[in-house]
């Protein structure tokens, strides 16, 4: 016993003197320096990445967005016992028929009521400031109001006008040019996601573990059916102002209603504010041709503002993911801050499926811990 006491004594001694290894978890700074700016490097790489392939990032998106919006049609035709794959290409002739029907009669009518409103200007203001209801505000404003006619006009017949409308006229080709081959581009990936939807979300539901694989499920299914719902029902009230903007405006008699209207669709698909800037625009154009059509275009527009909110929006937007008007507002300006119109589009259902994910993810987390 004393001499296994000696030995471990004598051991326990021994190793006093012998200095202890540094851990390998331990984090030098240059290590932490190291390992900051390979982060750094590694998070510039991905955004020049991602901005060299924006256009391709774009597309797909697009396209994604697209075949969720077209999603509830096919999935509805297949309810009443078409396949998915017939489903897809009955919806793909049909969309087929209307962009040839778009591009050969909409497309030219649309240039060439564009000429015409181009050469309509200089002389349409001259009639306006020349009417009896402009001279008393002229008179009323002690000539302010022909200052600012005068000085529109002046801009029009600026040579620098002309050129900057030449040169915009020419990038506005080229963006034609480059719309048609994007075009083209989406139109396939759309009916790629649309055959293949159900196969994506599984290799998707996949790669989640098993314990959260049905709260993705659920979440996932829910997203994709009311932003499809969300899309698809926005693109129904855009043709319907479209459509009753180019019935207003030819029983007034307002010039150019065609090219009006196809600007009204695009403007529409802009949540919350898209019918307010087609009513502020339509009414311009019509005072500029009378101001009684100016004052007829505003209150129907007015009247089917109402209808629009209280009837149509409530029964195509039912299913649709609900967000607040101050969350619409924002997310549909910051989305067209950094995308333009559609920026604008897409922005809504996105802000949409984060409040669904905070309001089922999120908030039930943090009421456990």
């Amino acid at each position: 016993m004393n001499e296994q006491s000696a030995e471990s004594a004598g051991g326990a001694a021994g190793t006093q003197g012998i200095p202890s290894p540094i851990p390998v978890t331990r984090a030098t700074p240059v290590g932490k320096g190291f390992k900051i700016t390979l982060g750094v490097l590694i998070a510039l790489l991905l955004a020049a990445s991602l901005a060299a392939l924006s256009n391709v990032v774009f597309s797909v998106v697009a396209a994604l967005f697209l075949a969720l919006a077209l999603n509830p049609l096919i999935a509805m035709l297949q309810r009443r016992g078409m396949s998915r794959g017939k489903a897809v290409t009955l919806i793909a002739l049909v969309f087929a028929l209307i962009a040839g029907v778009f591009l050969a009669i909409l497309v030219p009518l649309a240039v060439r009521q564009t000429i015409e409103l181009v050469r309509f200007l200089p002389g349409g203001l001259e009639s306006l400031s020349n009417q009896p209801w402009v001279l008393r505000l002229n008179e009323v404003s002690n000539g302010g109001v022909d200052s600012v006619l005068k000085t529109i006009a002046d801009a029009i017949a600026s040579p620098v006008f002309w050129s900057s409308v030449a040169g915009g006229a020419l990038r506005l080709g080229s963006t034609i040019v480059g719309l048609v081959s994007s075009g083209v581009f989406i139109a396939v990936l759309v009916l790629y996601f649309l055959i293949s939807l159900k196969s994506i979300k599984r290799g998707f539901y996949s790669l989640v573990p098993a314990s959260k694989r049905h709260s993705t499920i659920y979440l996932t299914e829910k997203i994709t059916d009311s932003v499809g719902r969300y899309l698809g029902g926005m693109v129904v009230l855009a043709l319907c102002n479209a459509a009753f903007s180019l019935l207003l405006l030819t029983l007034t008699g307002v010039p150019f209603a065609g090219v009006i209207s196809l600007v009204a669709f695009f403007v529409t698909l802009i949540p919350l504010i898209g019918t307010i800037l087609t009513t502020g625009m339509m009414t311009v154009f019509a005072v500029i041709h009378s101001p009684l059509a100016g004052l007829v275009v505003l209150v129907a527009m007015l009247i089917y503002m109402q209808v629009e909110a209280y009837v149509m929006t409530p029964k195509v937007m039912s299913k649709a993911l609900e967000v607040p008007g101050a969350m619409v507002l924002i997310s549909a300006t910051a989305g067209a801050t950094l995308l333009g119109l559609p920026g604008a589009l897409i922005a809504v259902p996105v802000a949409a499926a984060g409040i669904l994910i905070v309001r089922n993810v999120v908030v039930p987390r943090r009421s456990k811990q």
